[in-house]
């Protein structure tokens, strides 16, 4: 084995990495991960299960809408229930975040649209935007077998490009509550200055 400074310190890697001392604390620390990682596994399945079983007895929903929220959950649902295996965990925290992504989107356009959303946001078009964040989910994962330098550029540039989408509804959201708050407001007040003068 070599010597960590060329000579200086004759303490050697094996003998430091095989210390009782350093596997005590990577013991330790690896029992207080798992029970945090049982605990958030528990809750992700019951709190996923809770969310299907409601989805399922909900018929008020928009069907578009319940097909994103059902698919956010059952891969949240798998992440709690596999684990973060490299591949499986990339692939399923890649379509959460794309299904978010989609969820903003279609929130939005039910703002704007008003009564064209049913229109414009049909069960099938929903469909092609889940199947096609799979997709690209798989195939950004599957490069990680390639080269892990590409994935984690598709993974940063995937990262920031749904974050920017989801900004946008959420800000374009505020500004129409903003909006309608000063709308409420000024009806409210000019109700108010007519009922003071007769």
């Amino acid at each position: 084995m070599k010597n960590l400074s060329g000579g200086v310190n004759q303490q050697t890697v094996g003998k430091l990495y095989c210390s009782a001392e350093f596997i005590g604390k990577v013991h330790g620390e690896f029992i207080f991960l798992s029970v945090i990682n049982l605990f958030l596994s528990i809750t992700a399945f019951l709190g996923n299960t809770l969310i299907l079983v409601a989805l399922h007895k909900d018929t008020s929903i928009h069907p578009p809408s319940k097909l994103l929220y059902r698919n956010l959950a059952k891969t949240d649902l798998c992440v709690g229930v596999i684990g973060e295996r490299y591949f499986l965990g990339v692939t399923l925290c890649s379509v959460s975040l794309i299904t978010l992504t989609a969820i903003s989107v279609e929130r939005l356009l039910a703002l704007l649209l008003g009564l064209r959303y049913r229109e414009v946001v049909t069960l099938k078009r929903t469909r092609l935007i889940a199947t096609g964040g799979w997709i690209v989910s798989i195939v950004g994962a599957s490069i990680s077998f390639l080269n892990l330098f590409i994935v984690s550029l598709y993974q940063y540039i995937a990262t920031a490009f749904c974050l920017v989408t989801q900004s946008v509804p959420t800000q374009k959201f505020l500004c129409l509550c903003v909006i309608t708050k000063f709308m409420v407001r000024t009806m409210l007040f000019k109700d108010n200055r007519a009922k003071q003068i007769h």
